[in-house]
């Protein structure tokens, strides 16, 4: 399945129990679309959601609503049932917002072109926690819920690690020239994964943030825009050749290309609800959908052989409760100052 946006989309969720899925475009529009199988999806609305492009998209509130940022300062709360309004913070930030990370039912993670990392709690309608995190822009970002800890990548070459619940920046890499895009917590919590601009996979040790403990360089030299984590073992990687891979960490290896997508590079990519699609938007405008069970298909072929470079990354120990346990395998910004909690008014229509 496939759906021609016509503009550049920028970022895609899916609803997190629903056939829905939403993409921002560079316009500043929001567009919502129905999918089922074997079938055309279907564009249930779209709306101006912002006066600059609209960078990211989030559903929140259990899918009754959709989250969107945008270079004009601004973040939108749109009812998923009608397209209308809910709420805007006209100045959420005081730079370009540039990504949006769901953290637990009630908050969410904005960051912005500045290093500048808010945090959004829903139901007391407050910007609960803001971290001056980095230098430059907020690449990506994903949360450990069992640690209550906040990772970003930036665009300062650098990894950081901020606590909700201390209110504080923990710890932050040393600089990389291999500038990090994208990052997934893995292996039940003990490993983090940045992709780079590079081409190389970035392998840290959980409570040794300062340098990384392994680089895998098997995947050429072409940029690593997004990282999807398929499980604790297995990671899809989205690339600026347009490739789309799945990858091992520990072994780490190369297991094989699933898809391509165009000869463009790879935006973004998003999991359904059930994990039965891959969504996958790129700069040649397109929406596609794939089914996971045909991309798997084979996937017991022989990988390709990697390049694995171990290094020594003992410097940063962090406190005894700061590193999550082994568990068994279920299914120009201040750096690290911590500023006091803003009062907004952004959910007070919710």
């Amino acid at each position: 399945m496939e759906v021609h946006l016509g503009k550049l989309p920028f970022d895609v969720d899916f609803h997190p129990s629903n056939p829905l899925i939403g993409v921002g475009l560079i316009t500043g529009d929001l567009q919502l679309y129905r999918y089922a199988a074997d079938s055309q999806p279907q564009r249930l609305f779209e709306i101006r959601a912002h006066t600059e492009s609209c960078r990211a998209v989030r559903f929140i509130n259990e899918g009754r609503a959709i989250l969107t940022c945008s270079p004009d300062f601004s973040i939108l709360v749109t009812d998923v049932e009608t397209g209308a309004a809910i709420a805007r913070s006209e100045n959420a930030h005081e730079a370009a917002v540039n990504r949006l990370v769901n953290l637990t039912e009630t908050t969410i993670a904005s960051g912005d072109d500045e290093g500048c990392i808010k945090v959004w709690d829903t139901r007391q309608q407050t910007c609960c926690n803001t971290f001056e995190a980095h230098e430059e822009y907020i690449s990506d970002m994903t949360f450990s819920a069992d640690s209550g800890k906040l990772l970003a990548t930036s665009g300062d070459g650098t990894l950081s690690v901020c606590s909700l619940r201390r209110n504080k920046v923990l710890t932050q890499s040393e600089f990389s020239e291999d500038e990090p895009l994208s990052v997934v917590i893995m292996k039940n919590g003990q490993k983090v994964i940045c992709g780079t601009q590079n081409g190389v996979l970035l392998l840290y040790s959980w409570g040794y943030m300062k340098d990384c403990s392994d680089r895998f360089t098997s995947l050429q030299s072409n940029s690593i825009d997004v990282l999807l984590k398929l499980d604790e073992d297995r990671v899809i990687t989205g690339s600026e050749n347009g490739l789309i891979s799945l990858v091992g960490i520990l072994p780490n290896r190369v297991i094989q290309p699933i898809a391509e997508h165009s000869e463009c590079p790879v935006e973004r990519l998003a999991f359904s609800h059930d994990k039965k699609y891959l969504g996958s938007i790129s700069h040649d405008q397109m929406l596609k959908l794939w089914d996971m069970d045909e991309l798997l298909n084979g996937v017991g072929m022989a990988p390709t052989g990697g390049q694995t470079v171990a290094t020594d990354s003992d410097s940063d120990i962090m406190e005894e409760d700061d590193v999550i346990p082994p568990q068994p395998n279920p299914g120009n910004r201040r750096r690290g100052n911590n500023a006091q909690p803003s009062i907004s008014e952004f959910f007070a229509d919710m």
